[in-house]
């Protein structure tokens, strides 16, 4: 396990704010999974995948703010 691994998973019991980031990221992950296993994606599909794909990025850079909190 990686440094940054093991400060994950310490954070994912100590650090409540982190935790729901996680949570929210994954959550993401998987509805964007379902969206991109359809046969065919009509616009407003496109349109969601676009949204999804930025908000996993918002909290994944909220993550990685509180990791370098933690890092230091």
């Amino acid at each position: 396990m990686t440094r940054d691994e093991a400060l994950i998973e310490r954070l994912m019991k100590e650090d409540e704010a982190f935790m729901r980031l996680k949570k929210a990221h994954m959550e993401l992950e998987s509805q964007l999974d379902a969206l991109e296993k359809k046969p065919f994606l009509t616009p407003r599909d496109e349109m969601e995948i676009k949204m999804i794909k930025k908000k996993k990025l918002a909290y994944k850079d909220e993550m990685e703010r509180i990791l370098r909190r933690y890092r230091s």
